[in-house]
C-alpha cells in the first residue's frame, strides 16, 4: 500500500511540473560587439505565440510551457534554439554571425552564389535603398546608386517611360536591359517598389545564361516573400505630398518683349509693331499659367507576411495616385497592384514557390516634347497676349509670318485635350524544387504575362485661328491590345565537394512564347462635339481613306544552356555557361545562336603568403568574356508580308488594297555583343570599405539595322513598305567603373553609411555598312537637315552641323571671312560667323562635322546614410559629366518669345561675341550649329530625407512593432548651366536622344510618410 501511495505522489509531481509553465525574458546580443540587437525575432516552436526585441534589444514572453523550444532568428546571424526549463527564465543570449548570410548571396540567373565568389560584374539594390528613394518607378533607383547605369527621362509626367543604359548605348536599335522577375521575364516600371526584396545587375558576361536576350545586360529582380517559423508581421506604408515645378525658364516679360520686338523690325526695315511700350509691364508668365503648384500625389502599402514551419506567404497591395505639374488631371497616373506569393514544403524533398502579380494603371497624357507641346507653346506665345479675350475665351495667337501656324494658346489646347489610357496586367510564375538526393536538385519554373490595354483620345472640333492644329472635322480614336507571353524552365542543380574541390553544375532548357493583337479604329463626327459622347459607337460621320488597322504576332524561342561552376578552397574561381537560343524572328539558315561566356576569379586574400594584414580583409581579382545576342526587332523580317498598303485600279475604279510591306531579307541574324570585364573587389579596415573597380570592353557586332537603301524598284517607298533591316554595323563601349562605400557603427547610438560610384565611358562607331557610310535621326527646327548621326570613328547619335567662331563686328571682318550666303543668306555685322572646317574658301553643307556628344564622359553618385538614435537621415545624389544638349524648344520665328539671355545680343560693334543681333531680315543664324548645342552636364539632390523612429517600447503599448515618420525631398535642386528643363532627359532614341524639344520637367516632390509595423 506504502508503494502505491509513493507511485501516486511521485505521478501528481510529474504531471505538475509536466504542465508548469513560465514567464521568460532577457536580452539578445551580437557575439562580436556584444552590443544588443533591436528586431530579433522570437518565436515558439510549434506554436503561435512569439514577440521581438525592443530598441535596446529586451524581450518578454509569458506563459511558456516547461520544456518548449525557443527560437531566435535575424538575418546576418545563425538562427538559435533555447529550451525553456524552470531555472533559465532570464536569458541572456548571443546570436553568432552567420558568414554564409553576411556574405551576401548574389542572384546570378537559374543559381545563386556568394558574393565573394561572384566572377561577374554585378551590383546590388537592396529594399532599404527603396524605402528611403520612395520611387514611383524602381528604374529611379537605379540612377546613382549602381555604377555603369544610367537613367533618363523621356518626359517628367506622372507615369512616363524610363529608359535605362546599361554601360552605354551599344546598338541604334532596342537598348534596354531585360528585366526577370523571380525567374520570368516581365516589366520592371509596373512593379510595387515595396513588393522589392533586392535588384541584381548583371552587367557583363556573367549574363550570357539568358543568350539572346542579355546583350543589353540584365536586371534580375527578387520580390519580397515571408519567412518561415515567424509570426505574422503586418506592415502599412502611406505618404502624401504635393509637387511643383523643379525649374522655370527665364523668358522676356512684355516690355522687355516688346523692345527687342521692335529693335528686331528696325533691323529688318520695317515698321515697329510697339510704337508705345508703356503699359505692357510683365505681362503674362506663360509657364505660371501652365504649371500648377501644390499638385497632389498619395500612396498606401500594406502588407502581411509570416510562416511556420513548412509554409511561409507574403501578401501585399498598393495604390498610388499622382496628377501631373502641367495640365492636373489632364496627366494624371493612376496605379492599383495586388501580389500573393507562397512558398510551401510539400515534402521534405518537394518545395513549392508562387508569386502572382495584378497591375492596373491609369494613365492620361498631353502633347509632350516636341515642336507643337503645350511647354513648347508655352515658351513661345509672346508675354503680350492675355490668356484669355474680353469675353472669357481663350486668347487666339495671331495666324501671321512672325508666329508661324503651329503656336497656339497653351491653356486652350490643355483644355481641348481629351484622351484615356487603361492597362491591365496579370504576370507572375509557379515554380516546384525537387530534391532527388543529397546535392541534386531539379527545378521547373512556369512564368507568365497576360495584359490588356484600351486607349481613346477624342480631338474635338475646333479653330486656333487657322493654325495647323484646328479640327475641322471631330473624331475619335479607339484602340485595344492584348499582350501574352509564358516561359517554361526545366533545370538541374548538381552541387558536389571533393575534399578542397567545389562543383556546381547547372543544365536546362526554357520554352518560350509570346504572341498577342491588336486593334484601332476611327470614327467620325461626335455627336455633340463632346467627350462624354466620344466613342465609336456613336460616331455616324464616314471617311474614304482606311482609318481601321489590326495587327496580330506570334513569337517562339527554345534555348537550352548549361554551365559549370569550379572553385578550389573557395580561392580560384572558374565559371563556364554556354546557351543555345533558336528564335522566329530569323530565317531556317539562322535560327539558332550559340552564346558562350566564361568567367574566372581569385582570392588573393585566401592565400598564404598574403600574410594577416588586417587593414586589407578581402581581395579578389576576377575577369569575364562572352558573347551574348539581342533579337530585338520586329518579327518575320526575314520574309516577305502584305503588310503596305496600295491603290489599284479595277475596271476603271479606284480600289483600296494591299502590298509587299518591310522588303525582306533571308540573312538576317543575331546581334552579338561580346563582352569582356576585368574587375577587382576589396574589403578594407575591418570589412568598413568596399572597392569594386571594373574595366570593360563592350564591342556589338552585327548590328540589326533598319531601313538600308535598296533599288528604288522594289517600291519601297509605297505607304506601309520599307527598306530591309541588314546586320550592317559596329559599336564599341568601353570604360572604367569604380564605387567605394564606407559603413561603420561607432556606437550603439550612431552609424553611419557613405557611398560613391563612378563610371567613365567612351562610345565610338566602329562601322556602317548602308551604303552612305552614316546614319541620321532627330529634328531641328522645320525643314532642316537631321542633327544627329552614327557614323565611323565617332560617338553614336553625334550632332552634326556647323562650328561658330564668334559674331562678325563688323563688315571688314565679313570682307575677310569665306562667304557664308550658301547658307541661305549674306552675313552682315552681327550675325553668326561660321568655321570653314575644310578650308575650302567658303561656307556650305560641306563644312558641317562633330559638334557635340549626347553621351556623357563620366555619370557617378553620392550617397549618404546616418543613424543617431531613433534619427535617420538620407541624402542621394547623381551627376552626368561631359553631356551636350541641343537647345531646340525655340521656335526660330520672328515674333516668339525668347529666354532672356537674348538681352547680351549684339547691338553695335564691341557688345557681344556670342549672342548675334536681332531681325527680322533674312539671316544663316538660325542653321544647326554649335550655337543651339549647349554642355548639359549636371549634379542633381535626388532624394534627401529625415525620419523619425518612434521608441518600441511606447509603440508595443499601441501593439504596434515599429512606427516611423518621415519627410523627404524628391528631386530637390538640379546644379547645371543648361538653359533647359531638364539636362538628364532624352527621348530614348539611340540618334537623336539628346534634342530637347521642350522636355516636360521632372516635379519636385515634397513628402511626409508613416511607417507602421503590427
Amino acid at each position: 500500500m506504502k508503494s502505491n501511495y509513493l507511485l501516486i505522489v511521485f505521478l501528481m509531481f510529474s504531471t505538475l511540473s509536466f504542465s508548469q509553465s513560465f514567464d521568460i525574458g532577457g536580452i539578445v546580443k551580437e557575439n562580436n560587439s556584444g552590443l544588443s540587437i533591436p528586431g530579433v525575432n522570437i518565436q515558439i516552436k510549434n506554436d503561435t505565440k512569439g514577440t521581438t526585441t525592443d530598441f535596446d534589444g529586451k524581450f518578454t514572453l509569458k506563459g511558456v510551457p516547461s520544456g518548449s523550444v525557443v527560437v531566435f532568428t535575424f538575418i546576418g546571424y545563425k538562427t538559435f534554439e533555447y529550451k525553456v526549463t524552470g531555472s533559465n527564465t532570464a536569458m541572456s543570449v548571443t546570436l553568432m554571425e552567420d558568414a554564409k548570410v553576411l556574405d551576401e548571396v548574389v542572384v546570378i540567373g537559374y543559381g545563386s552564389q556568394k558574393k565573394r565568389e561572384v566572377t561577374g560584374a554585378v551590383a546590388v539594390v537592396d529594399s532599404k535603398t527603396l524605402e528611403v528613394l520612395k520611387p514611383v518607378k524602381i528604374e529611379q533607383a537605379l540612377q546613382g546608386t549602381v555604377s555603369g547605369v544610367n537613367v533618363t527621362t523621356q518626359s517628367g509626367s506622372p507615369g512616363a517611360a524610363l529608359d535605362i543604359r546599361i554601360r552605354g548605348i551599344a546598338t541604334n536599335g532596342e537598348n534596354r536591359p531585360t528585366t526577370i522577375i523571380d525567374g520570368y521575364v516581365g516589366e520592371l516600371g509596373l512593379l510595387n517598389p515595396n513588393d522589392i526584396e533586392s535588384i541584381t545587375v548583371l552587367k557583363d558576361a556573367q549574363a550570357a545564361i539568358y543568350g539572346t536576350i542579355g546583350a543589353n545586360g540584365v536586371i534580375l529582380v527578387t520580390t519580397k516573400s515571408g519567412k518561415k517559423n515567424s509570426k505574422s508581421k503586418v506592415a502599412y506604408n502611406t505618404y502624401a505630398g504635393f509637387q511643383e515645378a523643379s525649374k522655370k525658364l527665364n523668358l522676356l516679360n512684355a516690355t522687355e518683349y516688346a523692345l527687342l520686338l521692335n529693335e528686331s523690325y528696325a533691323n529688318g526695315g520695317r515698321a515697329l509693331p510697339y510704337p508705345n511700350v508703356s503699359g505692357l509691364g510683365k505681362g503674362t508668365k506663360w509657364q505660371d499659367e501652365v504649371m500648377s503648384t501644390g499638385v497632389p500625389i498619395i500612396n498606401h502599402d500594406l502588407s502581411i507576411s509570416g510562416g511556420s514551419d513548412k509554409i511561409s506567404y507574403a501578401v501585399s497591395g498598393s495604390h498610388i495616385d499622382q496628377e501631373g505639374i502641367v495640365g492636373q488631371k489632364k496627366s494624371g497616373f493612376l496605379r492599383n497592384t495586388a501580389r500573393v506569393a507562397l512558398n510551401a514544403d510539400v515534402t521534405d524533398n518537394l518545395k513549392l514557390k508562387t508569386n502572382v502579380i495584378y497591375t492596373y494603371f491609369n494613365r492620361k497624357s498631353l502633347n509632350e516634347n516636341g515642336l507643337g507641346s503645350v511647354l513648347f507653346n508655352a515658351l513661345n506665345v509672346p508675354s503680350t497676349l492675355s490668356p484669355y479675350d474680353n469675353d472669357g475665351n481663350f486668347t487666339l495667337v495671331p495666324n501671321t509670318a512672325g508666329l508661324g501656324n503651329e503656336i497656339i494658346n497653351p491653356l486652350a489646347q490643355i483644355a481641348n485635350t481629351y484622351n484615356d489610357y487603361s492597362f491591365k496586367k496579370i504576370n507572375g510564375n509557379f515554380g516546384l524544387e525537387y530534391k532527388l538526393f543529397d546535392g541534386f536538385v531539379m527545378s521547373s519554373s512556369m512564368g507568365f504575362n497576360t495584359s490588356n490595354s484600351k486607349s481613346k483620345d477624342f480631338a474635338k472640333q475646333i479653330s486656333y485661328g487657322g493654325k495647323v492644329f484646328d479640327v475641322n472635322r471631330s473624331s475619335v480614336n479607339q484602340g485595344a491590345v492584348n499582350d501574352n507571353n509564358y516561359s517554361f524552365d526545366l533545370f538541374a542543380t548538381y552541387t558536389k565537394k571533393i575534399q578542397d574541390h567545389n562543383f556546381v553544375a547547372t543544365l536546362g532548357n526554357t520554352i518560350f512564347k509570346e504572341w498577342g493583337n491588336g486593334i484601332f479604329a476611327t470614327g467620325y463626327d461626335v455627336p455633340n462635339n463632346s467627350w462624354e459622347f466620344a466613342d465609336i459607337s456613336l460616331t455616324t460621320g464616314i471617311l474614304e481613306a482606311k482609318t481601321n488597322s489590326s495587327y496580330n504576332y506570334d513569337e517562339r524561342r527554345l534555348s537550352y544552356f548549361g554551365r559549370m561552376q569550379y572553385d578550389y578552397k573557395g580561392k580560384y574561381l572558374l565559371s563556364a555557361m554556354l546557351r543555345r537560343d533558336a528564335s522566329t524572328k530569323f530565317g531556317p539558315g539562322n535560327k539558332v545562336g550559340y552564346f558562350p561566356s566564361f568567367t574566372g576569379g581569385w582570392v588573393i586574400s585566401d592565400e598564404g603568403f598574403f600574410g594577416e594584414d588586417k587593414k586589407i580583409n578581402f581581395l579578389k581579382l576576377r575577369a569575364s568574356y562572352g558573347t551574348l545576342g539581342n533579337d530585338q526587332i520586329p518579327n518575320n523580317g526575314y520574309v516577305s508580308l502584305l503588310t503596305g498598303e496600295a491603290t489599284y485600279v479595277f475596271d476603271g475604279v479606284l480600289a483600296n488594297g494591299r502590298a509587299i510591306g518591310q522588303i525582306a531579307n533571308p540573312n538576317l541574324k543575331w546581334e552579338e555583343a561580346r563582352k569582356f570585364d576585368v574587375g577587382m573587389d576589396m574589403k578594407l579596415f575591418s570589412n568598413k570599405v568596399s572597392i569594386v573597380a571594373d574595366y570593360f570592353i563592350d564591342t556589338r557586332k552585327d548590328l540589326l539595322i533598319p531601313n538600308i537603301p535598296v533599288s528604288g524598284v522594289t517600291g519601297n517607298n509605297a505607304p506601309g513598305s520599307s527598306a530591309p533591316t541588314v546586320n550592317a554595323g559596329t559599336v564599341r563601349n568601353s570604360g572604367l567603373e569604380f564605387a567605394v562605400d564606407y559603413k561603420n557603427q561607432f556606437s550603439d547610438d550612431f552609424d553611419m553609411s557613405v557611398g560613391y560610384n563612378v563610371t567613365f565611358l567612351k562610345n565610338k562607331v566602329l562601322e556602317v555598312n548602308n551604303g552612305t557610310g552614316f546614319i541620321e535621326g532627330g529634328a531641328f527646327g522645320v525643314g532642316q537637315p537631321a542633327p544627329s548621326r552614327m557614323q565611323v570613328g565617332l560617338p553614336i547619335g553625334y550632332f552634326y552641323g556647323y562650328k561658330t567662331d564668334g559674331v562678325f563686328q563688323n563688315q571688314t571682318e565679313i570682307e575677310a571671312h569665306p562667304s557664308q550666303i550658301a547658307l541661305g543668306a549674306n552675313a552682315a555685322p552681327g550675325d553668326i560667323r561660321f568655321v570653314d572646317v575644310n578650308n575650302d574658301g567658303v561656307i556650305n553643307t560641306d563644312d558641317r562635322t562633330n559638334i557635340g556628344n549626347p553621351i556623357p564622359n563620366a555619370t557617378m553618385g553620392f550617397n549618404l546614410q546616418l543613424n543617431y538614435k531613433n534619427l535617420d537621415f538620407a541624402l542621394y545624389t547623381f551627376a552626368s559629366v561631359g553631356n551636350d544638349m541641343v537647345r531646340n524648344y525655340e521656335r526660330t520665328l520672328s515674333d516668339a518669345n525668347r529666354l532672356n539671355y537674348v538681352l547680351d545680343r549684339w547691338t553695335g560693334e564691341g557688345t557681344s561675341n556670342s549672342v548675334p543681333r536681332v531681325t527680322t531680315g533674312a539671316t544663316a543664324n538660325n542653321v544647326f550649329s554649335d550655337y543651339f548645342v549647349e554642355d548639359a552636364s549636371y549634379l542633381r539632390i535626388q532624394n534627401i530625407q529625415l525620419g523619425y523612429t518612434l521608441n518600441p517600447k511606447i509603440a508595443e503599448k499601441a501593439f504596434m512593432s515599429k512606427v516611423r515618420l518621415y519627410a523627404g525631398v524628391n528631386n530637390l535642386y538640379t546644379f547645371t548651366k543648361y538653359k533647359g528643363f531638364d539636362p538628364g532627359a532624352s527621348n530614348g532614341a539611340p540618334i537623336g536622344g539628346g534634342i530637347d524639344y521642350g522636355f516636360y520637367p521632372i516635379p519636385r516632390t515634397y513628402l511626409l510618410g508613416l511607417n507602421i509595423n503590427f
